[in-house]
């Protein structure tokens, strides 16, 4: 196909397929999970030794290793929060454009108070309440995102709910269930993918700013946020520490932007772009 041969798709697989193949092999690349201590080695300065090539922390531990471990969390989190806001957001979003009525009602104004509160404001409310920790970042996140998900099935179910192919299932009397399942559902695939693969960059950046503030991941689990955060105290003396997660954060951010702008221009063939 043509497509695969973009820049932007070139580029984009690249980056998140090797990364996280990285990812995926890191348990028999670093068995002990980026966790091995070393104070003899502490603070090593990166490219100067092969057994750390991008150095170690305050603790000796290696940078490479933590990195690519704690990829698994981030990559986790932006996964995992992204697939529940689908499932949330798509379902909503579905009753609320084809009944219309009282549900629309319900769920839009629902959704316009969620909207006009900060994010920043409701994670902090959130963390409060239920306590930080893996399970509670995702579950905010997929909370805090559903909300897009649910305008855009919404627009779109509005424009097709009096196409003739959804009269003429009424027609015959499809049951509602199956007329939005079986042919409302797969019209709306294509910009929900674009958005998944979005919003799932979006979210590792989200998730390592809450752990940076101490709001997300639990400190003892590797993660880039929380490396970032570890090392803001040594830059001047250690900019290793804090660099080489930053640097993943946006690889793999950048890599899945591009993934989705090149989704995007596939799936709409009236918004390409000239390549």
């Amino acid at each position: 196909m043509r497509g695969f041969k973009s820049l932007e798709f070139i580029l984009g697989a690249t980056l998140v397929g090797g990364i996280g193949l990285a990812i995926l092999l890191s348990g028999l690349i670093f068995p002990d999970g980026g966790e091995g201590i070393n104070l003899m080695a502490r603070l090593t300065r990166p490219f100067v030794s092969t057994a750390h090539p991008f150095g170690t922390d305050p603790l000796g531990r290696d940078v490479l290793a933590r990195v690519i471990v704690g990829g698994k969390i981030s990559l986790k989190v932006g996964a995992f929060s992204v697939a529940g806001a689908v499932v949330v957001g798509v379902a909503m979003g579905l009753v609320s454009g084809y009944y219309r009525g009282f549900w629309d009602v319900v769920v839009m104004r629902f959704a316009d108070v969620q909207l006009a509160l900060p994010f920043i404001l409701m994670a902090i409310t959130f963390i409060a309440i239920f306590g930080g920790g893996l399970t509670n970042t995702i579950i905010l996140l997929v909370v805090s995102q559903w909300v897009q998900y649910a305008r855009l099935v919404r627009g779109s179910v509005l424009a097709l709910r009096e196409r003739e192919f959804v009269l003429a299932a009424r027609a015959i009397g499809v049951p509602d269930r199956e007329i939005l399942f079986r042919h409302l559902l797969p019209n709306l695939i294509g910009p929900v993918i674009v958005l998944m693969t979005l919003n799932v960059a979006n979210n590792i950046l989200l998730e390592s700013s809450l752990t940076f503030l101490g709001l997300g991941v639990d400190p003892m689990i590797p993660s880039w946020g929380g490396m970032l955060a570890d090392g803001r105290t040594y830059l001047q003396n250690a900019w290793w520490v804090s660099v080489f997660p930053g640097l993943a954060i946006l690889l793999t951010v950048l890599g899945l932007n591009l993934l989705g702008d090149w989704l995007r221009d596939s799936l709409d063939p009236t918004g390409r772009t000239t390549q």
